[in-house]
């Protein structure tokens, strides 16, 4: 007979719920693929700082492996890959499966939207000699940390004539960036009395974009006279331009290694391109799935998912209502049978400030994709708060399929919070629940991820949809 001690030894591993870094679950193949998997996430990083881009490299990606853009009426079976572009800012993608869709559909939906600062629609002024941008920052962030960074501008300007020019000016090794200026420590007293929440304010975030007049010219406003002209040089605008001109300044960081160990990847905006990323690769490879695959990258969750290119809009909907159409089934239907993944982050736990989570109900670095069952903030306000059963059958999937997984909140409770798109999602009578991966320094100009769990957000989303 055993003795107690090896006894109660077998019974904590079979009772107690166990946490423990991913690395001691995985062959020496796997970590090595998943290190291989995030240099392409890095590429992707790179070239896709804000959602314009994101789109752009996602439909290149979709054509490069035989996707199709899907226009309605168009006729489909099962195999077929196609996509929709909603507006430049959202993408649509879907891979018909072999069983009848009024089953429903495998719906992963992820944000590529991330915070920043929009310049505002007559942005260029001139104080004391210096030009400089008035902006408006976009979602959630903290003032202080956008100042004195490197900073690239993104986006594009519709003109006049209507003819639309790309932007994109602190990229590459020889573009000149830009910066927001900040206060000296000796001259700071008052500033730094204040509390950090207004240290900075939002009409202090002027960025600093050129010092020298127009040689010919020792009127005032001379230096904007020279901005002006240099921008009408290389892309051919006015001033008045910039009213139909959407203008996204974001850090200019690459995305690196983080760590000795090269165990991380330090980038701006891993919320939430990491889990777009991984949606989108685990949809790409997915040829012949039972279940029609539908997978959205869309815009403005930072802001509350308005607008048109929103999930508070219908074109999701409306996407989904086509494809019923054209397999034979209804919306309603559909809706009603398929299941979704709100691929969005999760805030990690940071031993620095470790007093904001309580650690049984948090997720850390390095433990796997996390599953969030409910979001929202004080009494779970803004939440869908998934299923047990949905829970269950999304737990019972990770599990049969060595996908490595914890769970997570998003802070102590009355700590804060906040929401993701599942709620929207959740409005349509779609079974939902929100898995991502954990990040620090969320919603900071430089974010960190583990390549660990990157790699096993992708491996989640892949055997959702082909399940």
């Amino acid at each position: 007979m055993k003795n107690t001690k090896e006894t109660i030894k077998e019974m904590k591993e079979k009772l107690f719920l166990k946490k423990k870094h991913a690395l001691y679950n995985m062959t020496d193949e796997q970590l090595a693929e998943c290190d291989s998997f995030c240099e392409d996430y890095k590429k992707f990083m790179d070239a896709a700082k804000i959602e314009r881009e994101a789109v752009i490299y996602s439909i290149d990606f979709l054509k490069e492996n035989g996707y199709v853009e899907y226009k309605k009426g168009m006729k489909l079976n099962p195999g077929d890959k196609i996509y929709s572009n909603n507006r430049g800012k959202a993408v649509m993608i879907a891979v018909i499966g072999t069983a009848p869709i009024s089953d429903g559909v495998r719906l992963c939906v992820a944000h590529i939207d991330s915070p920043r600062l929009d310049l505002k629609q007559n942005p260029l002024y001139e104080d004391k000699e210096l030009a400089l941008f008035k902006t408006h920052y976009y979602g959630g962030i903290k003032k202080y940390q956008w100042t004195a960074i490197p900073l690239a501008l993104h986006g594009m300007i519709c003109k006049a004539d209507g003819t639309e020019v790309s932007v994109s000016i602190g990229e590459d090794e020889g573009d000149p960036v830009f910066c927001i200026t900040d206060l000296l420590p000796h001259l700071a007293n008052a500033q730094m009395a204040k509390p950090l929440a207004r240290g900075i304010t939002g009409e202090q975030l002027n960025i600093l974009i050129g010092s020298r007049p127009f040689k010919d010219d020792e009127e005032s406003g001379a230096v904007k006279l020279n901005i002006m002209n240099i921008l009408y040089e290389k892309y051919g605008i006015t001033e008045a331009d910039f009213i139909s001109s959407e203008l996204e300044a974001v850090p200019a960081f690459k995305a690196k290694d983080i760590g000795f160990d090269r165990s991380m990847i330090g980038a701006y905006g891993h919320d939430d391109k990491v889990c777009a990323y991984t949606a989108l690769r685990a949809t790409v490879e997915c040829n012949n799935p039972v279940h029609t695959v539908v997978t959205v990258l869309t815009d403005k969750e930072e802001t509350g998912s308005d607008g048109n290119t929103g999930l508070c809009s219908s074109y999701l909907e409306y996407f989904i209502y086509d494809l019923a159409e054209a397999l034979g089934s209804d919306g309603r239907t559909v809706l009603s049978a398929s299941e979704c993944l709100s691929a969005d982050v999760n805030a990690a736990f940071d031993p620095t400030f470790p007093e904001v989570n309580e650690r049984n109900n948090c997720s850390y670095i390095n433990k796997g994709v996390v599953i969030t069952k409910y979001t929202g903030s004080r009494g779970k306000s803004g939440t869908s708060d998934a299923s047990a059963e949905y829970t269950g059958k999304i737990r019972r999937l990770m599990n049969e399929n060595n996908v490595i997984w914890q769970t997570g909140e998003l802070g102590k409770v009355d700590e804060g919070g906040g929401g993701t798109v599942a709620s929207y999602i959740a409005n349509l009578n779609i079974d939902t629940i929100d898995l991502g991966v954990p990040v620090l320094s969320m919603h900071a100009p430089y974010e960190i991820v583990s390549k660990i769990d990157t790699y096993m957000a992708y491996k989640a989303f892949s055997v959702f949809i082909n399940d």
